[in-house]
């Protein structure tokens, strides 16, 4: 795959999903907190947030800029340079970023979770979607925002052809 660690899922109810990724990224956590919880950053690798009320209960649409999804909500969480978390209409439900120091300084461990509702295949489409966007963010981090203009679904493909492949119960993840 790539560098960034293969995302995990527990399926409750038969169509509940709770997707889990946990990255670790060489930057601050100044920095990968203007990415993922404001509207400056969030184009640069996910989706265009217009409005994105930065406070608990604030509203948020986010538009994704490789295709025609648009999903609105709340912000449902909201620790400054800790935690986002938005919850929007299906397919993504709630989403939230957690960020905390890395051991040693220096770097910023990302835990994500989503927990949406929807089919196995569904749920494949959206652990490669989120694969895909970590790598983004990855590359906007270091310099290299997505440009939105040249994106391809080649990439997703890939990805979620792998989590289909191997797709099987991994064990429940402990935070």
């Amino acid at each position: 795959m790539s560098e960034i660690p293969r995302g995990r899922y527990e399926t409750h109810d038969g169509d509940a999903h709770l997707l889990r990724f946990v990255v670790e990224l060489p930057h601050e956590g100044v920095r990968v907190w203007a990415a993922v919880a404001t509207p400056e950053g969030l184009p640069q690798w996910l989706c265009a947030a217009d409005p994105l009320e930065p406070r608990l209960g604030g509203a948020v649409t986010l538009r994704w800029l490789n295709g025609e999804t648009v999903v609105s909500g709340r912000v449902t969480a909201w620790d400054p340079e800790l935690v986002a978390e938005y919850t929007v209409d299906p397919p993504h439900g709630r989403i939230r970023f957690h960020l905390e120091p890395a051991e040693g300084g220096g770097s910023t461990v990302l835990r994500f979770t989503n927990e949406m509702r929807g089919t196995q295949q569904e749920k494949l489409d959206v652990l490669a979607g989120w694969h895909d966007h970590f790598e983004r963010l990855a590359s906007a981090l270091d310099g290299r925002p997505t440009d939105w203009r040249s994106w391809t679904p080649e990439r997703w493909q890939h990805l979620r052809d792998l989590y289909e492949r191997d797709e099987a119960p991994w064990p429940k993840w402990e935070p």
